[in-house]
């Protein structure tokens, strides 16, 4: 951990972002540091990072091991969050005795979908993210769902609104099974429409392998052929985020998202 030195820091243009993006992505790495705050060097990434965990604007902890190479993962500290609104809180950063936290692996894997939709570059000039929403709470006391993310795109005067599920592969098919129960319920009720003012949305699931993928697939056709578009994170790494990579429930084509 850090330890209890503090020291004084004038807080930038480019810090206020960097605390404004982990109100809504709760946990960071460096990598992901650079592509929001704009840093062009790890040396400068890292130095920064170091300087707000001494000042006392983050919260840092290592995970891994220490001959297996270790990462330093970052919060927002309340200090910090009060730079930015003072309602937003980071996640605790525990070290599991086991590894890294599923939990924190799993926030950084959204992270991920996150930057690609906000921060990185879309795949036509009319495109353009409206807005990401991170939840903590169900959408509703009748749809008790919880999905990772939910972003509007703007795209030749249309909204299409997303929900964002990145699946690890530590839950049962089960709990899919329930998930695609809540969001055809989230549906066909109209609560959608009086949450988010838009007629009709799609679920993305990205998985981490085509096996894993393809398990959850025959999962969800079990119930609906719609709203539900899977692609995996080694595909969208290799071919790109708006690449046809995304597969429906049924059919083999694999088509772009817009």
């Amino acid at each position: 951990m850090t330890g209890n030195r503090r020291v004084g820091l004038l807080i930038q243009e480019r810090d206020r972002r960097l605390l404004r993006e982990l109100g809504v992505m709760r946990v960071i790495d460096r990598e992901q540091a650079q592509v929001v705050a704009g840093f062009h060097s790890i040396r400068r990434a890292n130095d920064r990072l170091l300087h707000l965990t001494r000042a006392g604007f983050l919260r840092r902890i290592f995970v891994g091991s220490a001959g297996h190479g270790q990462k330093a993962l970052y919060t927002l500290s309340p200090k910090g969050a009060a730079v930015v609104d003072g309602k937003q809180s980071g996640l605790p950063l525990r070290q599991s005795p086991f590894g890294t936290s599923p939990f924190l692996l799993h926030r950084l894997a959204v992270n991920q979908i996150y930057l690609t939709v906000k921060h990185r570059q879309m795949p036509r000039p009319d495109v353009r993210c409206l807005r990401w929403i991170t939840f903590r709470e169900p959408l509703t006391q009748a749809v008790p769902l919880i999905p990772d993310g939910y972003c509007e795109l703007a795209t030749s005067g249309a909204t299409r609104p997303m929900f964002i599920e990145a699946d690890l592969g530590t839950e049962a098919l089960t709990v899919w099974r329930k998930k695609t129960q809540m969001y055809l319920q989230l549906a066909l009720s109209g609560q959608f429409t009086q949450l988010f003012r838009e007629p009709k949305f799609r679920v993305l699931i990205v998985a981490t392998t085509e096996k894993r993928l393809q398990n959850i697939r025959a999962t969800v056709a079990k119930q609906t052929d719609k709203i539900f578009w899977l692609s995996t994170f080694e595909q969208i790494n290799e071919q790109g985020f708006w690449s046809p990579i995304w597969l429906r429930p049924e059919g083999t084509v694999r088509l772009p998202l817009i």
